[in-house]
């Protein structure tokens, strides 16, 4: 009786069970955008908040140069603004080091050869990140990988790995028109944190891996290709078509807790490598070698702070406010306190590019940037994409240089001593 009774329900559920097979629903990937949620409940929430709270939102104390006269055009320095190519944005990177560097040796083989060239910035990030891999790995997992470096990473990556054109390799895709390393970076990061989880430390592997996300962000780089004609790799232009000696280049640096007059480590993160090829000299020193330079038609890749109350991003101009310290009080003492309680940190590379004299015979700096900070002026503006420094501002706020090691050759014998 059970078994007839069961018979009869199937028998009865089969024209549903049927249909029900049958159904096929159809799904699809939809962009997601705002909704209901953030367009009215969120815009309501925040319009009562800024109407209770208006004056909550973030202040940042900065200097007023307002209704200052400031050499804030690169009208005024046309005298001494030397070549460069235009200003490229950085984008969402930490690699200003890697822009303002190449900046830099492109203005040398105009210098040195009177030849225009733009090379890539991209191709020297990608073999960074493959060094700062493999110091990871040898470190065993306390080595910085991060994206900041340092100007000289740049002449140790071209020693190794040579350079290309940016027509060659711009790590530019899917269409992007502006540089965005974020994901990239948490995806590298993830990947070497699970490899120092399981402690995995193949150095072939890793970097296999290493290359492999960046090779789905930034594309693959190339070894060889063609150049006005002629075949090179990358190493072979740097040689024979650039002629850029790496050995000819060299940083220097000006801070008191290392001897002056030897060459020393710049101790600061992105040193990741530990490097102790700086020249340690005392301040005077380094703004004369400096200025010396600039007025010899030489540039220089600079790195130092951005972070003040000084520099204001709606004139491009930073000063030192006589509320931080009056710029007669500006030396190796005041350098150094600020850099040990990390008021002034090296948090920015730049390129020095030109200079000009006031009327008061002060030297006001151009330089050459490639952070968003330069450029919150209007964009069709020649001044977008440029900084215009003051000498108290250098003196007090760039850590180091990097300068054709011609500037140095008088003060060699002192370093040899």
């Amino acid at each position: 009786m059970k078994k007839f009774i069961t018979i009869i329900l199937a028998l009865a559920l089969m024209p549903a069970m049927n249909v029900f097979a049958q159904s096929k629903d159809k799904a699809v990937f939809k962009p997601y955008t705002p909704g209901f949620y953030q367009n009215v409940i969120m815009k309501d929430v925040h319009a009562v908040q800024q109407k209770l709270h208006p004056n909550k939102r973030a202040k940042k104390f900065i200097m007023d140069q307002s209704g200052m006269q400031l050499p804030n055009k690169i009208a005024d320095y046309k005298d001494h603004d030397y070549w460069h190519t235009p200003t490229i944005s950085q984008g969402n990177t930490g690699t200003c080091w890697d822009f303002s560097t190449t900046s830099f040796f492109e203005s040398e083989e105009h210098r040195l050869f009177n030849r225009d060239v733009d090379l890539s910035r991209m191709y020297t990030v990608y073999w960074e990140y493959v060094e700062k891999a493999k110091g990871f790995v040898a470190s065993r997992g306390t080595s910085r990988f991060a994206e900041g470096s340092e100007a000289n990473a740049v002449t140790r990556d071209y020693k190794k790995y040579g350079v290309v054109p940016r027509s060659v390799y711009n790590g530019l895709k899917d269409g992007r028109k502006f540089y965005s390393h974020a994901q990239m970076m948490k995806e590298m990061k993830t990947y070497l944190l699970s490899v120092k989880k399981a402690d995995a430390w193949n150095e072939a592997e890793v970097v296999a891996t290493i290359k492999a996300i960046m090779n789905r962000y930034i594309g693959m780089p190339p070894t060889s290709f063609t150049y006005n004609g002629k075949q090179y790799t990358p190493k072979s232009f740097l040689k024979d078509y650039l002629k850029l000696n790496m050995d000819d280049y060299v940083n220097v640096l000006s801070y008191e807790q290392k001897p002056f007059w030897q060459q020393v480590e710049y101790q600061v993160p992105d040193n990741w490598w530990h490097s102790k090829t700086y020249y340690n000299v005392p301040l005077k020193v380094f703004m004369a070698i400096m200025n010396h330079a600039i007025e010899s038609g030489y540039t220089m890749s600079i790195g130092g702070d951005v972070s003040e109350p000084g520099l204001s991003h709606t004139t491009n101009t930073a000063l030192i406010p006589d509320f931080d310290i009056p710029a007669a009080y500006i030396n190796d003492n005041a350098r150094q306190f600020r850099f040990s309680n990390r008021t002034t940190t090296d948090d920015h590379g730049m390129h020095m590019i030109g200079y000009m004299k006031d009327k008061n015979g002060q030297m006001w700096y151009l330089i050459k940037d490639s952070s968003s900070g330069s450029r919150d002026i209007d964009p069709k503006s020649p001044e977008f994409g440029y900084y215009f420094f003051s000498t108290p501002y250098v003196k007090l706020k760039i850590m180091n240089f990097m300068v054709h090691k011609d500037m140095l050759k008088k003060y060699m014998k002192k370093f040899q001593n």
